[in-house]
C-alpha cells in the first residue's frame, strides 16, 4: 500500500469485527515497524501494554467511560511514557549510549556531556520530563497506527479514560503517563464506516506573527 493510501485510508473506527483476531506476528510486525519512529538522542520512551484477554479488557473498559471497542477490539493498546526514561539509571539510556559508542557517533569520554544535556532539556521539573516522554511517544503511537492501517489492521486512538484508574487497576508504575488507549483490529463490515472528517489544508495550517 501506497503512503498516501494508507494516511488517507486510516480511520479511527468504532467497530470491530469480534470473529477476527489479530496474530501476535502482525502485532509485532506492526510495532517493529513502529519502533522506526524518530526520538530525542534515540531514547524511545515508550512501551505497551497488549490486552488480549476478555477479563482485562472490559476492566479498562470500566475505566475508559464504557466504550465498546475497548473490549470488542481483539487487541487493546495501553500506551506507556516512561518519564524517567532520560535518567542514567534507566536500562535503555545505557543501552543507547552503548549502541552509539558501537556505531561510531559517541565516544567514552562524552559520557558526561550526554548526561547534562539530557537533564538540561528534560529534567529540569516535571513538566519537561513529561513533555519530554509524551512527545516522543505520541510519535510513536502515530506511527504504529498508520503501520498498522498498511499491514491491513484498523485502529481508533482513545484519551477518554481515568488515568489514575488505568494505572492502578493494571499496576502500573509511577514513573509512566498513559498518554492513550489504542484499539487494534479490524473494522466490522457490518456496521457503516464513518465518512472522513474534514482537515485544515496546508494555507490553513501555515502561518506567520508579525
Amino acid at each position: 500500500m501506497e503512503f498516501s493510501q494508507v494516511i488517507t485510508s486510516r480511520r479511527a473506527v468504532n467497530f470491530f469485527d469480534t470473529t477476527k483476531d489479530v496474530p501476535d506476528s502482525l502485532l509485532k510486525q506492526a510495532i517493529d515497524m513502529a519502533a522506526k519512529t524518530p526520538s530525542s538522542f534515540n531514547l524511545q520512551p515508550w512501551s505497551l501494554m497488549a490486552l488480549r484477554n476478555k477479563e482485562d479488557k472490559l476492566r479498562l473498559q470500566k475505566l475508559a467511560m464504557g466504550q465498546p471497542k475497548v473490549s470488542e477490539a481483539p487487541v487493546t493498546l495501553i500506551v506507556l511514557a516512561d518519564r524517567s526514561g532520560w535518567t542514567d539509571d534507566n536500562p535503555f539510556v545505557e543501552r543507547n549510549f552503548q549502541e552509539m559508542i558501537k556505531a561510531g557517533t559517541a565516544k567514552e569520554e562524552s559520557r558526561d556531556w550526554f548526561g547534562k544535556a539530557r537533564k538540561k532539556l528534560y529534567g529540569q521539573s516535571k513538566e519537561s520530563e513529561l513533555a519530554f516522554a509524551c512527545k516522543n511517544t505520541g510519535f510513536f503511537a502515530m506511527a504504529l497506527m498508520l503501520a498498522a492501517k498498511s499491514l491491513g489492521l484498523d485502529t481508533h486512538p482513545m484519551d477518554g479514560f481515568d488515568h489514575e484508574g488505568v494505572r492502578e487497576e493494571f499496576h502500573i508504575p509511577d514513573q509512566y503517563w498513559i498518554p492513550v488507549l489504542i484499539a487494534v483490529g479490524y473494522f466490522d463490515e457490518s456496521k457503516e464506516r464513518a465518512p472522513a472528517k474534514w482537515r485544515k489544508t496546508a494555507d490553513e495550517i501555515l502561518v506567520t506573527f508579525e
